[in-house]
């Protein structure tokens, strides 16, 4: 593979900051994270923005959380195709064999998928609706809940909506997966729908009874 290259020098340096530092003063707490193996208590489903950084969001350690990213934190529904399904082997991984007892997607402000699910909606990108473009064809999976923000006026609240109901619509599509609607029945697993603002550094959870995001 002669294209690929060294890393750059200053993740080399950050690397070697954490080494020593962070590894060498816990080095114990990792070796029995690799003997051990993993046990987390729940999956994060969130957007793969890199502003989004679930573990400092929530304090969390290594091995507390098993997470999976992606564009605008969607979880397709359960389709048994055969085909390559990055998302879903993830979630059937957590459940089925790390058996975590919470599953959270986490929606967040300005996010980029979304608003590229609205543009492509109101016809702004064309690139996004050519066939080649997978960007356009995951956010296919949000592109039937536009038709409920189409009426609102002000982009920034309509991309606000748009981004709750993506994490609306994942709820809903992991309920697809029979072993989790299964687990849900019986108490085993608990589904959990998150927003957060980036730049106020906000959260906001999915009330079931309210139908509505309200503040943490």
């Amino acid at each position: 593979m002669k294209f690929a290259k060294p890393l750059p020098g200053y993740l080399l340096q950050r690397y070697q900051g954490w080494k020593a530092t962070s590894y060498s003063e816990n080095r114990a707490w990792y070796r029995r994270l690799a003997t051990e193996g993993q046990r987390p208590r729940a999956m994060v489903i969130s957007c793969c923005d890199s502003r989004v950084h679930v573990t400092s969001i929530f304090g969390a350690d290594q091995g507390e959380f098993f997470i999976h990213r992606n564009v605008a934190n969607l979880v397709p529904p359960y389709e048994p195709d055969g085909d390559h399904h990055g998302t879903s082997a993830a979630v059937e991984y957590a459940v089925n064999y790390l058996k975590v007892t919470h599953l959270i997607v986490l929606g967040h402000s300005s996010c980029g998928g979304v608003q590229g699910c609205v543009d492509m909606c109101e016809g702004r990108a064309p690139d996004l609706e050519a066939e080649t473009s997978f960007v356009g064809r995951w956010m296919d999976i949000l592109r039937p809940r536009y038709s409920q923000v189409a009426d609102v006026a002000d982009p920034a609240a309509k991309a606000r909506q748009l981004e709750h109901l993506a994490v609306l619509t994942s709820l809903d599509n992991l309920m697809t997966f029979p072993f989790i609607a299964d687990a849900v029945k019986t108490g085993e697993i608990s589904l959990h729908g998150l927003w957060t603002d980036i730049g106020e550094g906000g959260l906001e959870f999915f009330d079931p009874v309210a139908e509505r995001f309200k503040p943490v």
